[in-house]
């Protein structure tokens, strides 16, 4: 009898064990919120107004479990470079025209548009006139030197009245596809990071407005001719080919497309930059 009273007791005490580990499972998801560790999502960045963007939403992201490390370049190939060497986790500089003829330069390279954010209009800027009107015959002319900018600068001076291209010339044309040159105007091509220097040396220099802002020059005032808000060249977030869909990368692009960035990129840039959602 003794034996019988014994298991009984111990029956019973395994069923309460039992139902108090059955209320604590009950809990877990939120414990186990309350422990989840903060992710860190590395982003490459030009300084402006990209970095600028990605500062404007890093307590944000902080609120989300996400710490948000920025990391400054001024070149357009070591970003992508970077990115698809897993040092970076997305990076945050260029158009998809140009991420397309990255990748076709470089078929090793698996990226992606995991969305866009703004247009940066490209600007036609000069030190020694103050109007297209005032270029004169053999002016000299600097643009960028890879392919989509390059290309987006010739169809600039070609809206601009300044040379006409070939028909059916598009992003992708060369100085080989002018077609018409009537004031003789003469191309130099130079990095892109570099075009505000060349104003003491050219007339006139076709330069994006990330790296005219980075050089204080106001793209709404001191361009002498200026894309306007239909361009196509929306900037954009790339990844890896499918880390588009991680939560952390869609909450950055989440928080990059908030009412908060439209109104700072409507009450800092004054037009110079328009977002693009």
């Amino acid at each position: 009898m003794k034996g019988k009273f014994f298991a009984a007791l111990t029956l019973a005490a395994t069923l309460l064990v039992t139902g108090c580990g059955g209320s604590d499972t009950s809990k877990a998801p939120a414990d186990k919120g309350a422990d989840t560790k903060e992710v860190t999502l590395k982003i490459g960045a030009t300084p402006v107004p990209h970095a600028e963007l990605l500062e404007q939403i890093k307590t944000d992201l902080k609120e989300r479990g996400i710490n948000l490390e920025v990391i400054e370049f001024n070149d357009y190939v070591q970003p992508n470079i970077a990115l698809n060497d897993k040092e970076l986790d997305a990076n945050f500089f260029q158009h998809e025209p140009y991420l397309k003829d990255f990748i076709n330069e470089h078929k090793d390279v698996k990226l992606t548009n995991a969305g866009g954010i703004h247009i940066e209009p490209m600007g036609i800027y000069s030190k020694k006139i103050t109007a297209l009107a005032d270029l004169p015959d053999g002016a000299v002319v600097s643009i960028p030197n890879d392919p989509t900018n390059g290309g987006r600068a010739l169809l600039l001076l070609q809206k601009a009245n300044l040379l006409k291209l070939k028909d059916g010339a598009n992003e992708t044309a060369t100085v080989q596809d002018i077609a018409e040159n009537p004031r003789n105007l003469i191309i130099q091509e130079v990095e892109a990071a570099q075009l505000p220097r060349t104003l003491e040396d050219v007339t006139i220099s076709i330069i994006n407005t990330n790296f005219a802002m980075n050089a204080e020059l106001n793209p709404m005032k001191d361009a002498l001719f200026i894309e306007d808000s239909t361009s196509p060249y929306v900037n954009i977030i790339a990844v890896r080919e499918g880390d588009e869909s991680r939560a952390e990368i869609k909450a950055l692009v989440e928080a990059l497309k908030s009412d908060k960035i439209k109104k700072f990129i409507t009450d800092k840039y004054n037009g110079a930059i328009v977002p693009a959602f």
